[in-house]
């Protein structure tokens, strides 16, 4: 079954903030945050064990454990077990060093074997407070979090996770499940397998108005080649094209903002918002199949839906393209 199949619509929602990312979040106000996505008629939502140690998770499943079952789309991710004990010492993410440094001080495990595999989704059915998932990502075998041993980690993954979520998805205990990353090799090596594949792709970061390059040189076309849908993660670059400082999960560099200075000023020649032309640009590709922005504030969730449905006009596609904005291969809304 195709991503397209499984999401009910082109807007999720990304919880990683939840995980207290950057930030200490109040419980109420990462409620309300929840309840506004669900009261804007967001139905897909998006979590993982990692973000803050199993505090998304739980922040999520309060909310959602009080709807209709059959109402709404659940992913979750595996990869990291979250153990009882606290943490020892400073966690090594590669380069993703403290982005949850105020979330669960809880001990995370990282392994992609079939065991960790299959305790981590029954953790997660506990903390999420549901009977079942729709959607299970292997979560982070890529360079950005293991340097030249991601490889080990990936060919840890296809004989162990990849070989549970397949059983699980066959059995029909789970819709779908595929890779949820933030580099693009992983996904293209695990397209070049000849062994059962994956029914789509969660690719965050990378195919973004400031970073999408690299991602349709090879990873895309081979995705649109083979059919494999893809949900879009991070569309706001990490919170940059959304009115915030990170980019990447840093704060942003100076090429960074005289980009997104250069985008702004765009929008507001042509009286748009910058969010609209960020959300509509990642959605814009055939194989884009939902994306999953994440909030903390409600405010924020009315503004994804008002910039998923905003009219941009193709004047904004074309001078964005004369500018050198966007690639010359980037599809964009309305063939501009």
């Amino acid at each position: 079954m195709s991503l397209k199949e499984i999401l009910p619509g082109r807007l999720g929602f990304g919880t990683a903030p939840l995980g207290n990312m950057f930030r200490a979040i109040p419980g109420d106000e990462a409620r309300a945050t929840v309840e506004a996505a669900w009261n804007q008629g967001v139905r897909y939502y998006d979590t993982a064990p990692f973000y803050g140690a199993g505090l998304a998770e739980s922040r999520l499943g309060e909310v959602l454990s009080t709807k209709p079952r059959d109402a709404y789309v659940l992913s979750t991710k595996v990869g990291r077990v979250i153990l009882d004990e606290v943490e020892e010492g400073a966690r090594d993410l590669g380069e993703k060093g403290g982005i949850f440094e105020h979330g669960n001080p809880s001990k995370i495990v990282h392994e992609w074997t079939a065991e960790a595999t299959e305790r981590s989704i029954e953790d997660s059915l506990k903390r999420l407070g549901t009977d079942r998932l729709d959607i299970v990502w292997v979560h982070d075998i890529a360079q950005d979090f293991h340097g030249d041993a991601w490889l080990n980690k990936f060919e840890e993954a296809r004989t162990g996770a990849f070989r549970v979520l397949a059983r699980l998805r066959d059995e029909g205990v789970i819709k779908g499940w595929g890779l949820g990353v933030n580099k693009t090799e992983p996904i293209e090596l695990t397209l070049g397998l000849d062994e059962p594949q994956p029914d789509g792709f969660l690719l965050a970061g990378r195919y973004t108005l400031l970073d999408h390059e690299h991602a349709l040189q090879r990873l895309l076309p081979m995705a649109q080649e083979q059919n494999v849908d893809m949900v879009i993660g991070g569309p706001y670059s990490s919170g940059i094209l959304a009115g915030g400082t990170h980019f990447e999960y840093q704060q942003a560099p100076a090429e960074i903002l005289e980009k997104v200075s250069r985008l702004k000023a765009l929008t507001q020649k042509h009286g748009i918002s910058v969010k609209a032309a960020a959300l509509q640009f990642s959605l814009a590709h055939p194989v884009a199949a939902a994306a999953v922005p994440g909030a903390t504030r409600p405010s924020r969730i009315a503004e994804d839906t008002a910039a998923l449905n905003e009219t941009v006009p193709v004047a904004f596609w074309t001078d964005l393209r004369a500018a050198g904005l966007v690639s010359p291969a980037a599809p964009l809304p309305d063939n501009a």
